[in-house]
């Protein structure tokens, strides 16, 4: 396993459900969260079209909350909403969208245009049809707002620092600076002939060699995000995931610490993590330092690769976000990143929810989609299952999911709509 969020909560729940395993993390990172996970923009939502996402997620979440309410450790998770800012057109599209959740018990609020220019009045909402530059980059006047309200933000430090406190403290060993490159895959019975294994012989797979040694395991479990191919792809397994490369550029100052601070949206009278059409480029709020972290989920036109240590660049904020976001939030004008990253997805491209699966002593996750750190605790209860071999996964606050709805022959999944 490695250490981010992924594989820190698959041991946490392996070793809380069977305290006599002995559990051992390899990490080729220095600390817990070095890779994907502490480049996460760090949202978190039950706003999803499929039932096991909602499911995955509002579980988690809750789970967070019970950390921080209850075991009283902050993990800094703000309720502050999700808000789609919405032209009418776009409304128009996505209103059968709102009926779906709605009878699914997602609580959303509907914006009116009115509302949303008296609570952001920082905002430039209304395009004029002599506007040749908004013309250029279809923007339309926004007249609706959407907002997801068990939704927010959350410091995924945090979450990476209770899980790896608690499993240390469970006895599980975490090895860093180990890079897996392989895994030890081995017939069974060995029959030491040259070339093994055949194909008609039974394999296993026995445990990893990495940089350093070999190690042996009765279960190797693979939580590598976008990395999982590197591992899976030489021995013909198909993990079901295309790389994209994510960026995230953060502003502050004066103007833009007036906008983080918009009320009427929540208690916390913070702007809620927003999406502008009609890319959904997004706004994430930081509260602690009153600025915004900014992104948007390229698609067309952005190749699936993978980088190791993937570099933010300048000139896609420049030529893609800066327009926008400029031309509807004015306090953006000339304002320069004063930090910035970048990270990966490991996109399921085929129905947008996780993959758990394997056989003979392998279980590998994949396919989050960009929101693992919003279901990882659901992921984890179910990982262990897996390892378990029980045919179904208690997820926090009693509700069961069998375990085989994530795998790929036996997958029961609805098709995800809602990947940003």
């Amino acid at each position: 396993m490695g250490a981010g969020v992924i594989g820190l909560s698959s041991a946490y729940h392996i070793i809380s459900q069977e305290p006599s395993a002995k559990v051992l993390l390899l990490e080729k990172a220095l600390s817990p969260g070095q890779g994907d996970s502490g480049k996460s923009a760090a949202g978190v939502r039950t706003v999803f079209t499929s039932e096991v996402n909602r499911l995955l997620a509002e579980t988690s979440i809750d789970f967070y909350l019970h950390l921080q309410n209850d075991l009283k450790f902050p993990v800094n998770l703000e309720l502050i909403g999700y808000l789609w800012l919405m032209t009418a057109r776009v409304f128009e599209d996505f209103s059968p969208k709102i009926e779906t959740l709605r009878k699914n018990g997602v609580p959303l609020k509907i914006w009116e245009e009115k509302e949303l220019t008296q609570m952001i009045s920082e905002a430039r909402l209304e395009v004029k049809g002599d506007d040749e530059e908004a013309k250029l980059m279809h923007l339309e006047s926004i007249r609706k707002g959407v907002q997801g309200v068990k939704c927010g933000t959350i410091a995924p430090e945090r979450l990476v620092e209770f899980y790896a406190n608690e499993i240390k403290k469970m006895g599980v060993e975490i090895r860093y600076g180990e890079r897996v490159q392989s895994i030890i895959v081995e017939p069974t019975p060995k029959l030491s002939l040259p070339s093994e294994p055949f194909v008609w012989e039974r394999v296993n797979f026995s445990g990893v060699r990495t940089s350093n040694s070999e190690f042996r395991s009765d279960c190797t479990i693979l939580a590598l995000g976008a990395w999982t191919s590197s591992l899976l792809d030489p021995l013909g397994i198909d993990c079901h995931i295309r790389t994209k490369k994510r960026q995230v550029f953060t502003f502050r100052g004066p103007k833009i610490g007036s906008l983080v601070n918009s009320r009427g949206f929540n208690e916390q009278n913070v702007f809620p993590m927003s999406f502008l059409p009609p890319t959904n480029i997004y706004m994430r709020p930081n509260r602690p330092d009153s600025s915004f972290w900014v992104g948007v989920s390229d698609y067309v036109g952005r190749a699936f690769t993978f980088e190791e240590d993937p570099i933010a660049e300048d000139t896609f904020y420049e030529r893609n976000i800066y327009p926008v976001i400029s031309h509807y939030f004015p306090a953006f004008v000339d304002a320069r990143p004063f930090n910035k990253w970048a990270g990966h997805y490991d996109m399921n491209t085929i129905d947008g929810n996780p993959y758990i699966f394997g056989e003979s002593g392998l279980i590998a996750i994949a396919g989050c989609s960009g929101s693992g750190m919003q279901k990882a605790d659901a992921i984890g209860r179910i990982v262990a299952s897996a390892y378990s071999k029980k045919d179904s996964a208690t997820l926090y606050g009693g509700k069961n999911f069998k375990v085989s709805r994530l795998g790929v022959e036996t997958r029961d999944v609805q098709h995800e709509d809602l990947v940003i």
